[in-house]
């Protein structure tokens, strides 16, 4: 299972690596900027991000070193380890913030480990299945379930903004399949339907002003937009060239609300401006692009279906991030991968970069 390979080396991934490397370490920076005083030591959020990082490396090398054939094999274990964990999280976590998703004292939130489960148990199901031959709805019930019992259970959680993002990244494979667009269009109009019973009888208050608050910002200036509004102040403030690193009025003063965590992106328009947000989201562009690279030249199945699925995993938070702050989706606590404060989700995230790493090494060695 371990072993490095002459062939490995020779063919290692050094632009993926550098992609990843540097916007995690801009992500370190501007941690820095948001969270640590002039003249003060360092922050104890950047501290923890450091340690959460030197963790995250040591988890994405242990990745690609194993060879990813390796994982199909592990993929139901560490599915029905991932689900364990979030009834565990159900059973004995305390509601902290409204939501009933963390264990150890805040330190590791279980659906964190259930979007890797995910990417690995799904990838299993369609090698078996291969997403091409897949033409009919009933073919689709076990991925479904696979996808669906743990954001069911993180809905239980009412961790919605996170349920969210783990339904999408697993529904990321599902443009592989080739069912006809009508059984599309009614899929489209059960789930209208849905979410209109959801909007009735499953959000509560908050949640109903946070979604309104992306129509109408100015509702409630002081609390469901506050954040948003403080957050496009930031980014109109930072204009084209930005005001400078650390110069920011609405960092340096802590308006911007959670600017370490769901709105590091603000700090980035702000203290950069435009020049420098389009250069973060270019980087994130060619990276995700590049994870794409890897999947379509990947030799075998199982590898370009991991490849997909951690392009998911990276696309999806990022999106719904940069829509918060920009007051285009609702403020439902998604994190900006590599980005933002949290070290879970950037353990997490380092180690999905791992299986791109490892899937892009052994491209030429079988």
């Amino acid at each position: 299972m371990f072993g490095i390979d002459r062939r490995l080396v020779q063919n290692f991934d050094w632009m993926l690596l550098g992609l990843i490397a540097l916007l995690a370490c801009m992500g370190i920076v501007n941690l820095y900027s948001a969270t640590t005083a002039v003249g003060d030591p360092l922050s104890d959020e950047v501290r923890r991000q450091l340690l959460s990082l030197g963790l995250g490396t040591a988890a994405a090398l242990a990745v690609a070193t194993i060879d990813y054939r390796h994982f199909e094999r592990l993929a139901m274990p560490a599915y029905f380890l991932a689900i364990a964990l979030l009834v565990l999280t159900l059973v004995i976590a305390p509601v902290t913030r409204g939501s009933q998703s963390w264990l150890f004292g805040g330190r590791f939130q279980p659906s964190e480990l259930a979007k890797v489960a995910i990417v690995l148990a799904v990838s299993r199901y369609f090698l078996r299945n291969p997403p091409g031959e897949t033409r009919r709805l009933r073919d689709l019930f076990w991925p479904v379930l696979i996808v669906a019992i743990p954001v069911g259970l993180i809905v239980a959680q009412r961790d919605l903004g996170v349920a969210l993002l783990t339904l999408l990244i697993g529904s990321t494979y599902f443009a592989l399949v080739r069912i006809p667009w009508k059984v599309w269009v009614g899929i489209a109009a059960l789930g209208v339907a849905a979410l209109a019973a959801l909007w009735t009888f499953g959000l509560a208050d908050y949640q109903k002003e946070r979604i309104l608050a992306v129509v109408d910002p100015g509702r409630d200036p002081l609390a469901s937009g506050y954040q948003v509004n403080q957050s496009r102040i930031a980014i109109g403030s930072g204009g084209l060239m930005g005001t400078g690193y650390r110069e920011g009025t609405q960092t340096q003063l802590r308006f911007l609300p959670t600017q370490h965590t769901d709105f590091a992106f603000s700090v980035v328009a702000e203290e950069w401006g435009f020049l420098g947000s389009a250069a973060v989201l270019t980087l994130y562009g060619t990276l995700l692009l590049w994870g794409l690279v890897v999947a379509r030249s990947s030799k075998d199945e199982f590898g370009a279906l991991l490849a997909i699925g951690v392009v998911g995993c990276l696309f999806w938070p990022a999106a719904l991030n940069v829509g918060m702050v920009l007051g285009v989706a609702p403020v439902i606590g998604v994190p900006l991968p590599l980005f933002s404060y949290g070290g879970s989700a950037l353990v997490t995230t380092l180690a999905l970069t791992g299986v791109l790493l490892n899937v892009s090494m052994r491209r030429y060695v079988f």
